[in-house]
C-alpha cells in the first residue's frame, strides 16, 4: 500500500499505548482516523488530541470481544468516511501465572479480547477490502509470546499463537483472492503501554475471586517492571508498521534481539528436542 492520504485507518485499542500510536503515525500521513476502544475515558481524551492536532477522526466505544460491537464500529467508519483502507486489529489485555492456575474467567477474558477480538476484525472487515477493489492493508497485534513459549505465560501465549497463525492462513488466503488487499502480523516484545495494567478493563462478569498467591503477584510485578524498561517505544513500532504496510512486509518484528530465541523454538522443534526457556534471566 503506497497511498495513505485521505485514506481511512481503523484501530481498535486505539486509546492508549501502541494503537494510539498507531493511529497517529497514520493521521501525519494524512488518513482519516477511527478510534476504537473499550475504556471511554482515554478514548474521548485520545479523540481530543487527535482533532486538537487538526486531523480527522472520530472515536467508537468497542468492545472486541462482541461481535456486535465490531459490526458497529464496521458501520459507523463506513457512514462517516465511506471506505476502510487499513484495519489494526489491535485491542489486547495480558494475564500472567501458570498454565494450571487460570481461572475460567481468566481464560474467557484474555481468549474474547486477544483472539475473537481478531477474529472479528478479520470477518467484517476483510469484506468490505475487497469489495472496495482498491489498496488496502489489515494489521494484526500479535506478540513475541506468540512465536515463543515462555514459563508464567501459558493464557497469553496461546492468544498470540493464535493470532499469528491467522495472520499467517489470512496471508494465504488474501493472495489468493486479490492482488490489493495485503496483512501484516506485528510481534513486538516490551514496549512500555498500558498492557500490564489490562485488569482496569476487566468487565464485571469475567472477573475471578481467586485469591493470587504471593509467588504470583510477584510475577505479575515482575512484569509491569519488565513491560515499562522496555527500550523501544510505542512510537518506533508505529513507525515499523507504517513501513511494514507501505512495503508489504508480513512479520513485523521490531525486536531485533529476540530472533535467536525464536530460532532457538524452531531448532527445538526440528531436532526434536525438549523446549528450551528462552525468556531472559
Amino acid at each position: 500500500m503506497k497511498t495513505f492520504t485521505d485514506r481511512v485507518a481503523v484501530v481498535t485499542g486505539g486509546a492508549s499505548g501502541l494503537g494510539r500510536a498507531m493511529a497517529m503515525r497514520f493521521a501525519s500521513e494524512g488518513m482519516k482516523i477511527v478510534l476504537a476502544d473499550i475504556e471511554v475515558t482515554a478514548l474521548d481524551a485520545a479523540l481530543k488530541d487527535f482533532q486538537d492536532a487538526g486531523h480527522d477522526a472520530i472515536a467508537v466505544r468497542c468492545d472486541v470481544s462482541k461481535a456486535e460491537d465490531v459490526e458497529a464500529l464496521a458501520d459507523k467508519t463506513l457512514e462517516k468516511f465511506g471506505a476502510v483502507h487499513i484495519m489494526c486489529n489491535n485491542a489486547g489485555v495480558a494475564a500472567g501465572g501458570l498454565a494450571w492456575e487460570h481461572s475460567v474467567q481468566d481464560w474467557e477474558w484474555s481468549m474474547g479480547v486477544n483472539v475473537w477480538g481478531v477474529i472479528h476484525g478479520v470477518r467484517v472487515f476483510t469484506p468490505i477490502m475487497l469489495r472496495q477493489d482498491s489498496e488496502a492493508h489489515i494489521i494484526n497485534t500479535a506478540s513475541v509470546a506468540g512465536l515463543l513459549t515462555l514459563p508464567g505465560m501459558g493464557v497469553y501465549c496461546v492468544t498470540k499463537h493464535a493470532v499469528v497463525s491467522l495472520s499467517e492462513c489470512l496471508h494465504h488466503d488474501l493472495v489468493a483472492q486479490s492482488d490489493k488487499v495485503r496483512c501484516s502480523v506485528l510481534c513486538p516484545a516490551y514496549v512500555p503501554t498500558g498492557i500490564a495494567d489490562s485488569e482496569r478493563n476487566r468487565p464485571e462478569h469475567l472477573r475471578s475471586d481467586r485469591q493470587k498467591s504471593e509467588e504470583e503477584a510477584r510475577r505479575e510485578e515482575n512484569l509491569r517492571h519488565a513491560v515499562e524498561s522496555g527500550r523501544i517505544s510505542a512510537d518506533q513500532v508505529a513507525d515499523s508498521v507504517l513501513d511494514a504496510v507501505r512495503n508489504e512486509r508480513f512479520y513485523i518484528l521490531t525486536h531485533q534481539r529476540i530472533k535467536p530465541a525464536i530460532e532457538t523454538r524452531m531448532q527445538d522443534i526440528l531436532l526434536d528436542r525438549l523446549p528450551t526457556n528462552t525468556l531472559p534471566g
